[in-house]
């Protein structure tokens, strides 16, 4: 009924002279994974519309795609219907369905150049296709002669769609052998088809500036259809490229750890997939990233390759192989839009980035007046504690622009959300992708909701990276980049506070990083790697204490736990993707517990934190143990 209700929209407004095409993916989630050609096909049709759609759409909102599904909704028909709702963005505009992808391609054929063919022997060379894709206008379609594959559908016959890159030798053999010489370049091999392929890539489309080497894609290759029910079956991310082809951005799929040969590619020398990230991210950080940092949109594709986990044929874990590709990015000024399994795959970021945001978004801080009425200060200024401990819940993790799409259908729309005081943490770098989601939640929030940041800022990096001495790239100090970045999002989103810093395998901020971040984050900030309590100038830091999960009365008793042996009369706790009941739960067996406990709002909290501070010099100089 979807189609008919938003055509239905048209006929109550203005009708604008383009139709959103509306073309549905949602066929390519019910293959057999034990049938290697319905595979192979998903992936396919995936690929080529998330190029094709990239294209279209540079330019504005024309092409949208129903592709990701969630618990039994389809997340791509929500925001469709959020956006066409009286008075929204989308209101009365008219809706066309595009049934086949044969009909897709013709429909569009007059904005498109033609194909890029790439090697599905060297499955990188389809990172290459999806980089390449968006310099020159071309879908990107894999090698297949099958009679019904999408290659011959488009390209032998139909459309015969003209193959302007093909990343093969004319005569079918392999362009990437990992012998000799890298085809047209001087640069002798690594060794590495795989690698080879990347470094032809940095060569001629990141050196000479041909892509715009400020946004990035890291997602997964064809190796994906070897274990294509390791996660969703949408978790090839395709959908995902659309965003950075229409940015004109560069795509790859590398190993991040010195000390062993990937699984996709094991007679590799190990390291090198490591050595050809570095000189990708260093030539990225040549043409642009000095001065703009660089948006990496993906992650870790941990339950496919590159750790410990099942086939993926790894030493190393999960946690540690996101930490150490954080730690290699953070040091060419890259930061992660962390695309992660479980919620990682996003379709149509390319549409809503044309979705028209206010200026600027405002939130209510709290005054010292009120502070005061609400018996929370006393007439001398000082925190009045009157026998309770403050509490505050991190809400997260909303730190892509992915995971924010998939999940917030349900955990924002929850029936419970504003009964108690929660500090929503998102990104705000998902004005770039979903914007929709960042404005729905403003006009819809109650005066319970109240927003932070998520780790670790405008993106996910490891801040103690950017100052020098940098480890691993020897870089001039990034943190005046960092600022740059992160001041006019934050100003547009009226955000003070940075709810969580993950330092992970990276060191701690220094003087210049915290003052970094007091010029955007003024209200507080909640580091891995810092004293249990500081004050730095006017800015609190807040040592990050423990995560919370299970059951309501499992987190509870954990709060319980930690109260009992940290020393501030302040405390946070992390958790991921629970609803507004649960937290709503949590406190109340706390409060069962200790009716000395108290919720507090975002503000209210960080505000009696940095009176608190100011007056204990003690604290303040972060010279009380931490219980960690």
């Amino acid at each position: 009924m979807w189609l008919p209700m938003v055509c239905a929209m048209a006929l109550l407004g203005e009708v604008p002279a383009e139709p959103i095409q509306v073309y549905d993916l949602t066929y390519t989630l019910r293959f057999d994974a034990n049938k290697p050609t319905e595979v192979a096909d998903a992936w396919d049709h995936c690929h080529a519309v998330a190029t094709l759609q990239g294209i279209v759409n540079r330019e504005g909102p024309s092409l949208y795609v129903r592709l990701v599904e969630s618990r039994g909704l389809n997340i791509d028909d929500y925001w469709l219907k959020r956006m066409s709702e009286p008075g929204q963005w989308l209101h009365g505009r008219p809706v066309n369905e595009i049934r086949d992808i044969m009909a897709l391609v013709k429909h569009y054929r007059g904005r498109i150049n033609g194909a890029v063919v790439y090697d599905p022997r060297v499955p990188a060379t389809s990172n290459l296709a999806s980089t390449i894709a968006g310099v020159e206008n071309l879908i990107a379609i894999r090698y297949d002669p099958r009679p019904d594959s999408l290659y011959t559908m488009v390209v032998t016959i139909g459309p015969r769609l003209p193959v302007v890159r093909r990343l093969m030798n004319e005569d079918g053999s392999p362009m990437f052998t990992g012998r000799g010489t890298i085809p047209g370049t001087d640069i002798p091999s690594t060794g590495s088809a795989k690698c080879d392929a990347y470094l032809w890539l940095k060569h001629l489309y990141l050196d000479t500036g041909k892509v715009d080497a400020t946004y990035a894609g890291y997602y997964i290759d064809p190796w994906w259809m070897r274990y294509p029910r390791a996660s969703h079956p949408n978790h090839h991310t395709l959908s995902n490229h659309d965003f950075f082809v229409a940015r004109k951005g560069w795509f790859f799929d590398l190993h991040v750890w010195p000390d062993e040969a990937p699984n996709d590619d094991p007679g590799q020398r190990p390291g090198t997939d490591l050595e050809t990230l570095k000189a990708m991210l260093l030539s990225a950080y040549r043409q642009g990233g000095k001065e703009r940092m660089i948006h990496v949109g993906g992650f870790t594709p941990w339950a496919f390759k590159y750790t410990d986990h099942g086939n993926a044929g790894g030493k190393h874990g999960g946690v540690a192989t996101e930490w150490e590709m954080v730690r290699i990015c953070s040091a060419y000024n890259a930061y992660v839009d962390a695309d992660a399994i479980e919620y990682g795959a996003m379709a149509n970021a390319s549409f809503f980035t044309h979705f028209p945001l206010r200026d600027s978004y405002s939130q209510r801080w709290v005054t010292h007046e009120e502070l005061r009425a609400r018996g929370y200060l006393t007439a001398e200024g000082q925190v009045n504690f009157d026998g309770r401990e403050f509490m505050i819940f991190y809400v997260g993790d909303f730190d892509s622009a992915a995971w924010i799409y998939q999940t917030l259908p349900r955990l924002w729309d929850h029936p419970a959300r504003g009964g108690i005081p929660l500090m929503w943490c998102m990104t705000p770098l998902a004005e770039r992708r979903a914007p929709m989601v960042l404005d729905y939640l403003r006009r819809t929030g109650t005066p319970n909701d109240y927003f932070a940041v998520a780790d670790n800022g405008a993106g996910y990096l490891n801040p103690g990276m950017l100052h020098e001495p940098r480890d691993i790239s020897g870089l001039p100090c990034g943190l005046a980049a960092w600022a740059k970045h992160c001041q006019p999002m934050y100003r547009r989103w009226d955000l003070t506070i940075t709810g969580f810093i993950i330092d992970g395998f990276a060191p701690g901020l220094s003087a210049a990083g915290l003052d970094c971040y007091a010029s955007f984050s003024p209200n507080g900030i909640v580091p891995q790697k810092s004293p249990a309590s500081l004050l730095h100038g006017n800015m609190p830091v807040l040592q990050f204490d423990y995560d919370l999960g299970g059951a309501p009365e499992q987190a509870a008793q954990v709060v319980m736990a930690r109260v009992g042996v940290r020393k501030l009369p302040f405390h946070w706790f992390r958790s991921i993707l629970n609803s507004p009941d649960w937290y709503a739960s949590v406190y109340e067996r706390v409060r069962e517990a200790n009716p000395r406990m108290e919720l507090l709002d975002a503000p209210t909290f960080f505000e009696l934190y940095r009176i608190y501070l100011k007056n204990n010099p003690q604290a303040a100089t972060g010279r009380i143990e931490s219980a960690l």
